[in-house]
């Protein structure tokens, strides 16, 4: 390296003395402008992106547009800055990654490292093709904290369940009404939750309004441990010592003399890094579809409403004797609340006086046989609401 106190460098592939300005660097090649262009060292790709770029593309943006572009090749996130994650995510929005078929991989990359920041909050009120067609994308968000399905269409046996179910606990706020759900419907949303004995122990405010479901299934709520606000507005539950009776020892629920600002849906929104592309869905999804699934669209309206129409004559026909709520205004909203701690212990409806009892009469003495004697009768056990699976529940779950 060192002859005579002379240092060597090597730039270009030659050798060259330091100092020695004789020893020139090798001349460029014909059409020298382009050797020292800086764009023309610039990378490229099959659509020539950046040599059509201006000249204050940043080395950031050479590196963002690789990766947008090669985002399933992606194993994780995890770890990276929050600022970098959404820079990503909103570039990929804008270039339609995710509007993609099979793009459910791409969102669960950003849902694992980011949470509830690439979406917090899902509203899919009356929004019933989205979430059909959007299914396996609406799986990727797993750490919402609040969700409507209001007016979905779901009935029974939507696959939604088995996601909402598997959901961890910062589920808080959950919306199911308007969807033709039934008792065993009920039963159904909550069994694995009673199996497993945990999943949504969040959830503090439910909906079920608009849904043909009667006071038996408040029984497969008891599995929600923080529930605090419920709706069951224009249900088969009619508001009287009873419904509160059982509200109170089932879910420690006592009914709200004014609507509860949860259930009015102003503040429902979809908030997130994702908000964008939830847009994108909708609006792809109001794009003219072909002839053969518009006839299933409609068939499957009509099956929908055909149902409910015979759900809505059949109260119409039992309102008289229910005293129905659509009849009586004042019982229209029917919103139960659970009370602050130390508050009161019982509902004021049920405390307020003891029911008028008829008038007892004095059984006879029965006469023993010979046979009973020296058998003594042990007094009947005392029932209690249980959150055990029944035989019903199992297959339900086998079902799944």
């Amino acid at each position: 390296m060192m002859e005579g106190c002379s240092v060597y460098v090597r730039e270009r592939g030659k050798l060259r003395r330091v100092g020695d300005f004789a020893a020139s660097p090798a001349a460029p090649p014909a059409g020298g402008g382009a050797w020292t262009d800086p764009r023309a060292r610039a990378p490229t790709d099959k659509h020539c992106r950046m040599s059509s770029r201006a000249e204050g593309t940043t080395l950031f943006q050479i590196a963002l547009s690789f990766v947008v572009d090669h985002i399933h090749l992606v194993d994780s996130l995890v770890g990276f800055p929050e600022q970098i994650g959404r820079e990503v995510f909103a570039a990929a929005a804008a270039a339609h990654v995710f509007s993609r078929p099979n793009s459910a991989k791409a969102l669960r990359l950003f849902a694992d490292a980011y949470g509830d920041l690439l979406l917090g909050s899902l509203c899919l009120r009356h929004r019933f093709p989205l979430l059909h067609e959007r299914m396996e994308e609406i799986r990727a968000f797993r750490s919402l904290t609040s969700l409507d399905l209001f007016g979905c269409r779901l009935g029974d046996h939507h696959e939604i369940f088995q996601h909402v179910t598997s959901l961890p606990n910062s589920l808080v706020q959950l919306s199911v009404g308007g969807n033709g759900l039934s008792d065993a419907g009920l039963q159904r949303l909550t069994a694995p939750v009673r199996m497993r004995r945990s999943g949504l122990d969040g959830l503090r405010v439910l909906d079920v309004s608009y849904n043909p479901v009667s006071e038996r299934a408040l029984r497969f709520l008891t599995c929600l441990p923080a529930l605090s606000q419920l709706d069951v507005s224009q249900t088969q539950m009619r508001i009287g010592a009873g419904l509160q009776r059982t509200m109170w020892a089932v879910l420690g629920l006592l009914p709200s003399l004014k609507p509860l600002d949860p259930f009015n849906h102003s503040g429902c929104n979809t908030a997130g890094w994702a908000e964008q592309v939830v847009d994108q869905w909708e609006a792809i999804g109001s794009e003219p579809a072909p002839q053969r699934t518009v006839e299933e669209s409609r068939l499957s309206a009509l099956c929908f409403y055909g149902r409910q129409r015979r759900i809505r004559e059949g109260r119409s026909s039992s309102g008289a004797a229910d005293g129905g709520v659509e009849g009586d205004p004042t019982r229209a909203e029917l919103h139960f609340y659970r009370p602050p701690t130390g508050g009161v212990e019982e509902p004021p409806s049920v405390t307020a006086g003891p029911p008028e009892e008829a008038p007892r009469r004095h059984p006879r003495k029965r006469k023993q046989h010979p046979g009973e004697r020296g058998v003594s009768r042990s007094p009947p056990r005392k029932r209690s609401f249980s959150s055990a699976l029944t035989a019903e529940d199992m297959e339900l779950l086998r079902s799944y």
